[in-house]
C-alpha cells in the first residue's frame, strides 16, 4: 500500500481530489487530499509558500512506506519544496499541469502576464489575499498572496526522487505550461502524459489521472 498526498492548485482545497482519492482507496491505497492554510474555513493572509511546504513536509514525515506527492498548478511549487526537503521518504512526485520551479523561481516569475493581471486584480482589496476568479467553484477560497509571490529555495535534492512525472492538460487556451511540458518530454528523468482536457484534471479526468498515479507504485 502506498500513501498518495494530493495537493490542490490555487484557491482550491482537498475537495478537488475527492473522486481520485476514492478511486485510489478502492485499489487499496491511502489517499490524503490536503487543504493548506488559508484555503479552508479559516483565512491565513500571512501564509506564504514556505508555510505550505512545511505543512506538507509534516504530513510526509508522519507516513510509513511508499509516498507519492501529487500537486496541481500552484502546488507544483509545493511538491518541489517538499521533495527537496525529504527526498528519501518519497517514491514519486507527480506534477499535474503544474509549475516545476528552479531555485529562485516563484509562481509570479514563472507565469504569464494574463495570470499576473489576475493575481493583481484578485488582491485589490487588501493586498494580502488573492480572491478567486468569479468563474471558479464556490468552494474556492482566497489564496494568501505571498504563496504566489515568494521565491522558492531548492538545493536540488528533489531530483533524487526516483520517479518524476508530468501530466499536461492540453485542452484549454492560455496555458503557461506548454513549453515546460515540451522540455520535460525530452528529459530522460521524466515521464510525461498529455491529456485532452481543461486545467482541472482531477475533476475532469479523475479515472485517467488515477491510472497515472497507480503506475507510480
Amino acid at each position: 500500500m502506498a500513501t498518495f498526498i494530493l495537493i490542490a492548485g490555487g484557491w482550491q482545497g482537498g475537495w478537488v481530489y475527492q473522486t481520485v482519492a476514492d478511486l485510489l482507496a478502492a485499489h487499496g491505497h491511502e489517499a490524503l487530499p490536503l487543504t493548506l492554510s488559508g484555503l479552508g474555513d479559516a483565512p491565513a493572509p500571512m501564509a506564504n509558500l514556505q508555510t505550505h511546504i512545511g505543512e506538507v513536509v509534516d504530513v510526509v514525515k508522519a507516513q510509513r512506506g511508499e509516498v507519492v506527492v501529487v500537486g496541481q498548478s500552484y502546488a507544483g511549487m509545493v511538491v518541489s519544496g517538499v521533495a527537496d526537503a525529504e527526498p528519501a521518504r518519497i517514491r514519486a512526485i507527480v506534477y499535474v499541469d503544474a509549475y516545476v520551479p528552479d531555485s529562485g523561481d516563484s509562481v509570479w516569475s514563472l507565469t504569464t502576464p494574463r495570470f499576473r493581471d489576475m493575481f493583481v486584480a484578485g488582491a485589490r482589496i487588501d493586498g494580502l489575499n488573492c480572491m478567486p476568479p468569479p468563474n471558479l467553484d464556490p468552494r474556492c477560497r482566497a489564496q494568501p498572496m505571498a504563496t504566489f509571490l515568494q521565491a522558492i529555495t531548492l538545493s536540488g535534492r528533489w531530483r533524487e526522487v526516483p520517479r518524476k512525472t508530468y501530466v499536461g492538460a492540453h485542452g484549454w487556451e492560455g496555458s503557461p505550461f506548454l513549453d515546460l511540458y515540451q522540455r520535460l518530454g525530452s528529459d530522460p528523468d521524466w515521464s510525461t502524459h498529455s491529456l485532452d482536457c481543461g486545467h482541472n484534471v482531477a475533476r475532469l479526468m479523475p479515472e485517467r489521472l488515477t491510472e497515472i498515479l497507480l503506475a507510480q507504485v
